[in-house]
């Protein structure tokens, strides 16, 4: 993640190279209305090895996957991966553009991500599964 970002090493994620545009080109359009929101995305993006979409792991969280994680030791839940018009949480669509949405991004199954939010409080997210959704247009 971004901003006061545990010394710990960050876990090495990988996107698909479609993705990658897209969320580039999201969090430069975001810049100038929520900058700390495209900061935090763009950060992610910056650290991100990129693969074509074809070369992409199975298991790694892309948009539009389905991921089941924990949030601090907190009860696994289940969300879909989404753009920010595409969000909502009733529904268990949660934004790339959220800190939650921006620390899954890239990862992939089994790995973790710690980081320090907004409300100055550590927070450690472990991914359990990804499955993809094909029918997404990156």
């Amino acid at each position: 993640m971004t901003t006061t970002t545990r010394r710990r090493r960050l876990p090495a994620i990988t996107l698909a190279h479609s993705d990658h545009e897209r969320l580039a080109n999201l969090a430069d359009a975001l810049a100038d209305r929520d900058s700390v929101a495209a900061d935090q995305l763009a950060a992610e993006l910056e650290r991100a090895r990129v693969v074509a979409d074809n070369r992409l792991a199975p298991g790694t969280v892309r948009m539009g996957a389905m991921v089941r994680f924990s949030l601090d030791g907190a009860e696994p839940r289940s969300v879909r991966l989404v753009y920010p018009g595409d969000a909502d949480i009733e529904q268990g669509r949660i934004s790339v553009l959220t800190p939650v949405g921006a620390a899954l991004i890239g990862l992939t199954v089994g790995q973790s991500i710690d980081w320090i939010g907004r409300d100055n409080r550590p927070h450690h997210l472990h991914v359990l599964d990804v499955m993809a959704d094909d029918s997404v247009d990156a």
